[in-house]
């Protein structure tokens, strides 16, 4: 196993710059790219955030172009189709993966974090390393939001309360007398106590939680183990950072100042995240072809992607806030 040195003070006494250790075309290649913002992803991260607007336009378009769903009637207020008119297995709410997979979809985030988070050496030997702490706070960062969004925020979710507040309210329409009494139907101010008694979602924009949560648990899992895989296979690091002094600089003359970089890169706890991202990617296309408005869909690819960009773009141009959360792979 491969070790790095520590920074050697220089002949005047100074420490020299973690940059000095770095091979010349390294320097090269940072100087040239010290313009990007360290806000913006890399071309690798680029490419691997267009696959989730592309697969929900792949999605829609299938859905309009489909003989079989256009012939479908689609309720709006469901968000899909009709169970005795869906036209596809995967049409089906009650489908098993959609029952057992993406309704628990955080459960099965969280069991691939966690045995990447727990047999991956490269995040450090001791269980309370700084990379092990690192990942654990962005993990708990990210579930953070999906909580707020979809479960509980000081009350109703914020996807509920935004549906309130756009005008949607609870509708009983199981009962037609118990339509009549709009102001009780009120009381009812989540989705879930709302389907409970029998009513539908009605009258406001839904961002759809299905398009959030697949999109969110991911990503998640591939920007934690993606410099893994970068690492194995050879691939440069493109990642740029904002440095104390105002610098931007590559995010190697951080790695070059990490003891544990030492470490030798492995794939060890990825494969099953592997497994549960591209699920998720496959449940992703389902949901695009036959649930939600285009808006829907729209609105919770947007929410997903600034939670992300918070994560795990946004401490790369703020070392404080770095300091904290930390970068996977650094």
């Amino acid at each position: 196993m491969s070790t790095r040195r520590k920074p050697s003070p220089s002949a005047d006494g100074q420490p020299t710059s973690p940059t000095s250790t770095m091979p010349a075309s390294s320097k090269l290649r940072d100087q040239s790219s010290t313009t990007r913002s360290p806000f913006l992803p890399t071309r690798l991260e680029a490419q691997l955030i267009s696959i989730y607007p592309a697969t929900l336009l792949l999605g829609s378009i299938f859905s309009t172009l489909s003989p079989a769903s256009r012939s479908a009637p689609y309720s709006r207020h469901l968000q899909s189709h009709p169970p005795e008119f869906a036209p596809s297995y995967f049409a089906h709410k009650k489908n098993v993966f959609n029952v057992y997979f993406v309704k628990i979809g955080w459960f099965w985030t969280t069991l691939a974090f966690a045995i990447f988070w727990v047999f991956n050496p490269a995040l450090g030997r001791d269980w309370f390393s700084r990379r092990r702490v690192r990942a654990a706070l962005r993990y708990l960062a990210v579930t953070s939001v999906w909580y707020a969004m979809t479960q509980w925020f000081f009350g109703a979710p914020i996807i509920d309360r935004g549906f309130r507040f756009t005008g949607g309210q609870c509708e009983i329409m199981r009962d037609p007398a118990a339509r009549e009494d709009m102001s009780a139907t009120r009381e009812y101010v989540t989705a879930a106590t709302c389907k409970a008694v029998g009513g539908q979602w009605k009258g406001g924009v839904d961002i759809s939680g299905h398009v959030f949560l697949l999109i969110l648990g991911s990503a998640l899992l591939w920007f934690e183990f993606l410099p893994a895989l970068t690492r194995m296979e050879g691939l440069r690091d493109g990642r740029r950072i904002l440095l104390a002094d105002g610098k931007v600089a590559s995010v190697a003359v951080e790695k070059a100042q990490d003891e544990a970089e030492g470490e030798q890169p492995t794939t060890r706890g990825v494969q099953f995240s592997l497994y549960v991202a591209a699920l998720m990617w496959w449940m992703l296309l389902m949901t695009a072809a036959y649930f939600h408005t285009w808006f829907e869909k729209f609105t919770g690819l947007v929410v997903a992607f600034a939670a992300l960009w918070a994560v795990y773009f946004l401490p790369r141009g703020m070392p404080g806030l770095r300091a904290i959360v930390g970068m996977p792979g650094v």
